[in-house]
């Protein structure tokens, strides 16, 4: 399989979309390309004892440069550049070896743009990232494809250039919404009793406070409640003390017990309390009301002292654990909303933190003004860093159905503007420029 040059072995994150979509096969990193230009265009088969310049440069060492020997403005001779080993253009192995020109010198056509743009030059020059034009000779093989250069395996080493293998993958798109906390409706709870009466005393006196299921929050006096304890209490006497009777007179009784003590179980009275009236036989002035779940109370109205009619909400206590965010997602992005899908919600008050959630709903109306939809995500929150109202930016991974493209790490594409290349890994250190499409 052939490989790319890639200089940072990294690839983009499965759920950013890929930067490439290649009509190429394969890919190479910038760093690779930029490295094989430096090393510039050095022929093969040049006799070590020939030290003929390839061309001369401003002694100042200013980007002027003359394929024959001159002077400067101040009578300076220009400086003559000699012929380095390391890494050349390459012919394919089918062509014939160069062959030497009288003298055993090669003759230089042009130079070549390094990036493998088509652009050339007469002269030697650099390019606008300061590198070196690459010499293409007279007798190189016409088999190879322009641009291709030669590395040796120590300068591969030293510049720490690798390859990866391109990839098919599925494209994933991000949707982007805003949207706001809010208390997960399913994890609220109030105290309203279902009696009316007066509050004798407040456990739980201030709003904000954490409370667990179970816990008491206050002590309630209700004359209609002290009532229904006598009345069971009586009933069951009765029917102790019918047991001797007949077996209807038994009965009724029993029957007036039940129905006694169902009334106290229907106005949410404890079983515990109900446990106490009937191990003590006695009818208590005040009953405690605990808290139906454990949550943080985010309402009360409750004072000592005040009188509360049946089903006056007292508390309201909300568990934060799993809050809600709901998104507004535009109407053209709905499509790709799936049920299940991740979310990453960051918000202004923890920079750099991404909290995690899952799509649960989208709901069946557009906003006719903003033409968005509130799509509905629930985020765990146990450390309860999230507040309701808090606003908060999501991004949906949702990825395309049936869509896979060819990929590289970013890094493996060199991009000019107008043109997207990279070089591919042919073996024994030769790397070939392939031009790509990105999408």
């Amino acid at each position: 399989m052939r490989n790319f040059v890639n200089s940072i072995n990294h690839f983009p994150h499965a759920e950013e979309r890929p930067r490439a979509r290649l009509e190429a096969r394969t890919m190479l990193t910038q760093a690779a390309l930029i490295a094989a230009a430096l090393i510039g265009g050095y022929p093969f088969g040049a006799a070590a004892a020939e030290r003929t310049p390839l061309y001369y440069q401003d002694p100042s060492g200013k980007p002027d440069y003359s394929p024959i020997p001159k002077k400067d403005a101040d009578g300076r001779d220009y400086v003559p550049i000699y012929d380095e080993p390391g890494a050349a253009p390459v012919s394919t192995p089918a062509s014939p070896a160069p062959a030497a020109a009288p003298g055993g010198e090669r003759k230089i056509l042009y130079y070549r743009n390094p990036m493998g743009l088509p652009d050339t030059s007469p002269v030697p020059k650099k390019d606008s990232m300061g590198m070196d034009y690459i010499a293409v000779y007279a007798d190189e093989g016409s088999g190879t494809v322009p641009g291709t250069v030669k590395i040796s395996p120590e300068r591969i080493q030293m510049l720490g250039m690798r390859t990866e293998a391109a990839s098919l993958r599925s494209i994933a798109h991000t949707v982007r919404a805003v949207g706001a906390v809010a208390a997960d409706e399913r994890r609220i709870g109030v105290v309203n009793p279902k009696f009316e009466g007066w509050i004798e005393k407040l456990l739980v006196n201030t709003t904000g406070q954490t409370v667990r299921r179970g816990e008491a929050l206050l002590e309630v006096y209700s004359p209609d409640l002290v009532l229904a304890q006598r009345e069971y209490l009586v009933a069951r006497e009765a029917a102790v003390d019918m047991a001797q009777s007949d077996a209807m007179t038994r009965d009724n009784a029993k029957a007036i017990a039940a129905a006694a003590l169902t009334r106290l179980k229907n106005w949410d009275i404890s079983a515990d309390q109900l446990a106490r009236l009937q191990r003590t036989g006695t009818a208590t002035r005040t009953l405690t009301l605990s808290a139906p779940i454990g949550g943080i109370v985010m309402e009360k109205t409750a004072l000592e002292g005040l009188h509360f009619g049946a089903g006056d909400t007292l508390y309201r206590i909300v568990d934060l654990s799993t809050v809600w965010l709901l998104a507004d997602v535009f109407e053209q992005d709905l499509a790709q909303i799936r049920l299940g899908q991740s979310a990453k919600i960051t918000v202004q008050a923890y920079p750099g933190r991404v909290f995690d959630g899952r799509v649960a709903f989208v709901y069946p109306t557009v906003n006719a003004q903003t033409r968005t939809a509130k799509v509905r995500i629930e985020v765990p929150n146990p450390d309860l860093l999230l507040k309701t109202d808090m606003y908060a930016t999501v991004e949906i991974a949702a990825p395309v159905e049936g869509t896979t493209v060819l990929t590289v790490p970013d890094s493996a594409v060199l991009d000019t503007g107008t043109r997207q290349t990279v070089l591919v890994d042919r073996g024994d250190g030769r790397f070939e420029p392939r031009a790509v499409k990105l999408g």
